[in-house]
């Protein structure tokens, strides 16, 4: 019985493969694509059905119930084949997941284990030297929603050309994000491992995002190594640090994107694409285009829609999570660090930027200044942080910092050049204040710039909001504090 069903599914989507014939040119419906698909997880269902009867001994209505999930995606293979635009690998997918399913069931597997090859390793994954560094986490680097993160990802081109930029121009940033996420490991990914989500998701978003610098704001305000902005940050509890702001904490943050992108899979029918567009371009927007997950990102009634921005990231932080499960097949080579951190209690007050210059370089050939910021991100660079303190470090920096930095020659250096100063130009004598007509053409940032004026100032002096500061030709403004020279 156990071979015999194996034989009969296995031939059966054999053929169903066996031709393709050609596709017409014409394009059919959105609409039409998207109940073909839902098909899918109708024939899916039955096959839940034939695994019950299964284990429940029947055999008979097992077997017809295998059957019957058989040929519907057979049926569904040959119709999508015959209509342009639908993707045939999700069928293949779906007959690909059932056979592994199945053979879950024949060899006695439960439903939760992870499907094998003959040496242990995760089908699919096995290839991938981020598993065999990373061990304990395998199925939450390759697992989404209980998918295989591999297949989720679609290779289309919008992809295969953003693998091509983060192996060309972009693969410094690629290499760096990969370091500086080594180091914070221990804080980020248990808030992804708790949520269900898997970790190459997690680098590929802040790959694009920030390249793992816990300290980046962009130009629109948002901040921290998965860049958040304000209102976003605060609807995920980012507003709870008093005068700190919990955007830049890693943990922290990486526990509100998970729980962004959980209630984006939820909204969105699970569709990752969408989750990541929501993420960049507003959750409203995305919502609203797909149909709360009807059509996909892909589909041009999506696409289209969108700004450039979000059309290139999704496919960026993709292909950055395909690069972080499958680097050897792309000639990428991912160093390993002894990122195990370390806590130390300041002896005296110092800053991080001295810190850095006294440990130098010691077990990190580009020195460790970027991990002291990103480990220790409630603490300004260039602030003493006082005695008693607690620090965390990288263990070769603690070694470097206990053993050459607690007194002595390299501890007076860094002292000394962080309280040098550089030379400052004389101030400027201030005039009384002044007044000034707008004419056509004029920017609050052009009259400061000719009159000795700081923007904000002039905004100040005369009610002028920002971010904006609108001003109109003929309009009077009072110079406050500005000085001609």
């Amino acid at each position: 019985m156990r071979v015999s069903l194996m034989v009969l599914l296995v031939a059966g989507v054999l053929a169903g493969c066996a031709t393709q014939p050609p596709r017409p040119q014409a394009q059919v419906s959105d609409a039409a694509l998207n109940a073909l698909y839902a098909r899918i997880d109708e024939a899916t269902a039955g096959f839940d059905a034939a695994v019950s009867s299964y284990e429940r001994g029947d055999a008979s209505a097992a077997a017809s119930q295998f059957g019957s999930a058989r040929a519907e995606l057979r049926a569904i293979a040959d119709e999508c084949l015959e209509q342009p635009g639908c993707d045939v690998r999700r069928v293949l997918a779906a007959q690909d997941a059932l056979l592994v399913r199945q053979g879950r069931v024949l060899v006695g597997a439960t439903e939760d284990s992870d499907p094998v090859n003959g040496d242990g390793d995760l089908v699919g994954e096995g290839d991938s030297p981020v598993l065999l560094v990373l061990p304990e986490s395998a199925r939450t680097v390759a697992m989404l929603n209980g998918k295989d993160l591999a297949k989720v990802i679609e290779l289309n081109e919008p992809v295969k050309a953003a693998l091509e930029e983060w192996l060309t121009w972009m693969r410094p940033q690629l290499l760096d994000t990969w370091e500086n996420y080594q180091y914070m490991r221990h804080r980020m990914f248990p808030e992804y491992e708790k949520s269900g989500l898997p970790e190459a998701l997690l680098f590929g978003i802040m790959a694009k995002e920030s390249g793992g610098r816990v300290h980046a704001v962009s130009r629109a305000g948002a901040a921290g190594p998965l860049q958040f902005m304000p209102a976003t940050g605060a609807r995920f509890g980012l507003n709870r640090g008093g005068s700190f702001d919990l955007r830049f904490d890693p943990q922290e943050s990486t526990r509100a994107n998970a729980a962004y992108l959980n209630e984006r899979f939820a909204e969105l029918n699970g569709n990752l694409s969408l989750a990541l567009a929501a993420y960049n371009g507003g959750e409203g927007r995305i919502a609203r285009l797909s149909g709360k997950g009807t059509h996909d990102f892909w589909s041009s009634q999506v696409f289209n829609a969108l700004p450039a921005e979000t059309r290139e990231y999704v496919p960026m932080v993709m292909a950055a999570a395909w690069l972080f499960l499958h680097p050897e097949r792309y000639n990428l080579s991912f160093a390993q660090y002894d990122a195990s951190p370390v806590k130390i209690t300041l002896e005296q007050e110092i800053s991080i930027n001295e810190m850095a210059v006294c440990i130098g370089q010691h077990g990190n050939p580009r020195g460790w200044f970027r991990h002291l910021r990103n480990l220790n991100a409630r603490w300004e660079a260039g602030r003493r942080i006082p005695a008693g303190t607690e620090l965390e470090l990288p263990a070769a920096a603690a070694d470097a910092w206990l053993r050459q930095c607690q007194n002595g020659p390299m501890l007076a250096m860094s002292r000394e050049l962080h309280e040098a100063r550089p030379p400052v130009a004389p101030a400027v004598a201030a005039r009384g204040a002044g007044s000034y007509t707008v004419k056509k053409g004029d920017s609050l940032h052009s009259i400061a710039r000719r009159n000795g004026c700081t923007v904000q100032g002039i905004a100040n002096a005369n009610s002028i909001r920002a971010p904006k500061y609108l001003i109109k030709p003929g309009q009077r403004l009072v110079l406050a504090g500005c000085s001609r020279r």
